[in-house]
């Protein structure tokens, strides 16, 4: 966890909705200047904070709509730090919990330079990213489909191959395999529902090569140098890092990936596990698709992760292996290196 440092004599904390927000400017000694509810609305915003002076630092806890209000400080040269809303959470969690509190509580946290930071993703990138997540959801539904209609079928004793449903020429032929209409029409709207999400994410996938060609060309041809990672999945981990550099260390990029085990001690006694959905859960889902792919593509690969199977179980291997290519990423984009699987499967990268 990382605390923000407040430079400015007044620290302004803003309990943020769709709507509205409740501010508070407060300074340095803890004396509030500014109390109030106001629309959702950046130059009325600028307006109000303009009195102190420009000495003034802006937080907010983060939240789904909070872009609009970090462009417009950082467009305006005004501090903007975003809190870590879970750490906030375990920091200034109480009893009674209202908009003004909240504000108040927000600002003391920064006065007193406690406020846990979160990553602010850049402007440029964060439309393709966004459109990257949105491809998730689609391609979600979209094997949801698939997977109802094997369901469907074994429910009525008939076998069909996962091949059969993705044959796009053929695949409507399966419906006359059923004799219940009611059965067919289920049958016939899950392939609608295929044949629309293929339609529309044709052009949303030329979209986002083109963009990420534009916007880091060369992180996207390293990426693409590690066995089992299509063009596509290497845009969902270049969009979901933003810059490799805000990681300090390979352990914490692995945390924030979700690819590490948190132990808990208390009173000498010590568990693994839990707080397992702090972190980023597409890069988690991103990284753990490798392993899938690459025994395909690499025979080293392949024959390490056999080897490790045996030794630790099929899940340890899998959380171990995980690990393993996040660290390999994070060097890899640090050092400006291709995948080396020599090194890979001889080092642990440390």
């Amino acid at each position: 966890m990382e605390l923000a440092t407040m430079n400015t004599e007044y620290v302004c904390s803003i309990d943020l909705h769709s709507k509205s927000m409740y501010i508070c400017v407060m300074d340095q000694k803890g004396s509030i200047k500014l109390h109030r509810n106001i629309r959702n609305d950046f130059d009325f915003f600028k307006s109000l904070i303009e009195d102190f002076n420009g000495n003034i630092s802006v937080g907010c806890e983060s939240i789904h709509n909070y872009y609009w209000l970090a462009d417009g400080c950082i467009d305006n040269n005004i501090p903007f730090y975003l809190g870590h809303a879970y750490y906030m959470k375990a920091i200034h969690g109480g009893k009674k919990k209202d908009d003004k509190l909240d504000s108040k509580k927000i600002a003391d946290l920064m006065r007193a330079n406690h406020l846990p930071i979160g990553y602010v993703y850049p402007k440029d990138f964060r439309a393709t990213r966004d459109l990257l997540r949105r491809r998730i959801r689609f391609m979600t539904l979209r094997a949801e489909a698939y997977a109802h209609i094997q369901t469907t079928f074994r429910q009525n004793c008939i076998i069909i191959s996962p091949k059969d449903v993705k044959d796009k020429k053929n695949r409507r032929e399966l419906i006359t395999k059923l004799n219940d209409k009611h059965i067919q029409k289920n049958i016939e709207m899950d392939l609608d529902v295929i044949d629309n999400f293929d339609r529309l994410l044709i052009p949303i996938e030329a979209e986002i090569r083109a963009q990420a060609k534009l916007h880091d060309r060369t992180t996207l041809n390293l990426l693409l140098t590690v066995p089992g990672i299509g063009d596509m999945m290497s845009l969902v981990i270049l969009y979901e890092i933003g810059h490799i550099q805000r990681f300090p260390s390979a352990q914490k990029f692995s945390s924030y990936s979700r690819l590490v085990i948190c132990n808990r001690e208390s009173g000498g006694k010590k568990s693994k596990g839990g707080f397992q959905k702090i972190g980023n859960p597409y890069l988690k889902w991103a990284i753990g698709e490798i392993i899938i792919h690459a025994p395909s593509t690499s025979p080293m690969i392949k024959n390490f992760y056999e080897r490790l199977i045996n030794k630790a179980g099929k899940k340890n291997a899998q959380r171990i292996i995980t690990h393993k290519f996040g660290t390999a990423i994070y060097y890899m984009l640090k050092n400006k290196q291709g995948f080396d699987e020599q090194r890979f499967i001889q080092s642990d990268m440390k």
